[in-house]
This record gives C-alpha cells, structure tokens and sequence, in this order.
C-alpha cells in the first residue's frame, strides 16, 4: 500500500522538477516549427541549429555560474570581441595554439576584474559590467583599428567543422563543456558553494564559506568561455570582427532565464540553460523560416521570452502550493 502511495507522489514531483517543464516547452516548439514549416526538420537546417547554438550555448555556461550567485554580467559580447581581436593579431606572432591561450587568458582577466571589484568592494554588478561592455568595446576598436581580421588560418576552420558521426567539432567541444559544467555544479563543493552564496550570501559566510572567492569566480568563468566562443565563432566565419559579440549578452541571459534560473540566485541548473540555449535558437531560426521581418522578430523573440517566464513563475508558484 506504502509503495502505491510513494509511486504516484515520485513521480508528481519528478513531473514538477523545472528541467521536465522546459524540456516539455523545447519539444512543443519543435513540434510546432515542423508542422509549419517543412524545412525545420531537413538535415542541413538540424546542422545549422546545432552550428548556431555553439557560440551563444558556450557564453550562457559562463552566464549561468553568474546568475546562480545573483549577478549578471553585460560584458561576455563584448569580452568576446576584444579577446577575438586579440587571439587574430596574436597569430601571426605566436602561433594557432599560444593564440588561443593568449585570448583565454585575456578573457579570465577581464572578467576577473568585474569579480573582484564586485566581490571586493560589494559594488552592483549590473553597473561594472555595464563599464566593462563599454570598455571591451573601445578596446575591440583600438587593437583592430576598426577593421575586421580576416587571415584565420582556413585549416583551423576546417578543424572545427570536421565531422565525428556526421556531427561538427565546435559541438562537441560545446557538448563538453556542458558536462564539465554540469559535474562541477552538481558534485563539488565549489558549485555547491555557488549555490549557497546566490541563495544568501550573509549565511553563506556565517558558515565559513569563502564567499568572496566563490562571488569572483564566476565573471572570471564567464569571460574564459566567452574567450573560448571568440575563438571558436573566428574559426566557424573564419574572420574577426570588433563588433562580433554585440548583444550576446542579452542572449546568453535570456536563455539562462528560460532554463528556469532566479536572476535573484540560488536556483537554476546547467542543464536548464542548455534546454534554454535551444529554445531560443529554435526560435530564431524558426522566425527566419517562416519568413518573418528580421524588424520584428525581436518584438516577437522579447514576447516569447516574457511569455515563457512568466508562465514559468506561475505554474512554479502553483507547484509549490
């Protein structure tokens, strides 16, 4: 009798757990997309939704560690558009790989800089960031001269979109990253750490938590990975642009807010943020399918996203009734 009772109630909240609900809204969209249009499904456009998830999915990793401490960082687009610039001047000097490094490091060291005068000094992050877009940008302009990067060495193209079992390189990098992402946050004590200072910070301390190392570190991850999508984003158009990354940020928020994250922090998970990289991608490339005016897809891709959450806070309100 005890065992007909639990069953039902498992599986009320296996039903209730936020991941289930988004994943449920991914595939009805889906669904959706394909009966209007018959190219949803064709196979060059399922590679083509996997090609423009890469860039946007890898910045929203670094977005979600961010938001689970109750911050936001406004600065990864253009975080990734200074260390583009700087991993395609830096290749004629160093190389292809030492190139790389050179544009993670830069990127580790913007966003450490936005940590530690967030975590240091208590300072809104919403308004260092803002600077540091600002920033980043200028120095997109500067180092380039205002002018794209086109010598990215085709072989290092031709490296990404090698195919393993019919699928590209860049997605199994991103694929990767999300499982690192998801066992760090799920299995250690440093993303259990991260939970606990987005969910209160003052207690996270109180119980001898290092809040100011585990506050920093996330904008210092959040600009590695928007590194990491400069490099890869170079090799998927095999050129650089000072402007590349212009609104990824609202993106890479967007779809960890779909994913079910708290802007307020504390909750939210990577595999949400991966459900929501692909709901907004879907929705993309479904407006461009149906032929919609790209000046109004944002008024429709902004609807959605409202829509999506608040329909989201209401049936979590409800469930927790």
């Amino acid at each position: 009798m005890t065992a007909l009772v639990e069953r039902p109630l498992h599986l009320r909240r296996f039903a209730q757990r936020l991941e289930i609900r988004m994943l449920l809204l991914a595939i009805a969209l889906a669904t959706a997309l394909a009966l209007t249009s018959p190219y949803f499904l064709k196979t060059h456009n399922v590679m083509n939704l996997l090609d423009q998830s890469v860039v946007v999915g890898i910045v929203a990793i670094g977005m979600t560690f961010v938001i689970l401490t109750g911050g936001i960082d406004l600065s990864v687009g253009s975080i990734l558009g200074v260390s583009g610039i700087l991993f395609g001047l830096a290749i004629p000097h160093f190389g292809l790989l030492l190139s790389i490094l050179i544009a993670i490091a830069a990127g580790s060291a913007i966003g450490a800089f936005s940590g530690f005068l967030i975590a240091r000094f208590g300072l809104a992050s919403f308004v260092v960031t803002l600077g540091v877009m600002a920033i980043g940008r200028s120095l997109a302009y500067i180092f380039s001269g205002a002018t794209a990067i086109s010598d990215v060495p085709a072989d290092f193209s031709n490296a990404i979109y090698l195919s393993v079992l019919g699928i590209p390189v860049d997605v199994f990098v991103l694929a990767g990253l999300y499982i690192l992402a998801w066992l760090y946050l799920t299995y250690t004590k440093g993303g259990r750490t991260i939970y606990a200072v987005g969910s209160n910070r003052e207690a996270a301390r109180t119980a001898g938590l290092n809040v100011f190392v585990y506050t920093m570190a996330p904008y210092v991850i959040a600009g590695a990975l928007s590194a990491v999508a400069a490099v890869i984003s170079a090799a998927q158009i095999t050129s650089i642009d000072p402007l590349a990354g212009t609104s990824l940020e609202l993106d890479a928020i967007a779809a960890v807010v779909i994913g079910g994250a708290s802007l307020y922090g504390g909750r939210g998970s990577i595999i949400g943020t991966l459900i929501g990289v692909s709901i907004l991608v879907m929705i993309h490339n479904g407006l461009n399918l149906l032929g919609v005016s790209p000046f109004w897809q944002g008024s429709a891709i902004g609807t959605i996203i409202i829509a999506a959450v608040l329909i989201e806070r209401l049936v979590s309100t409800q469930a927790r009734r």
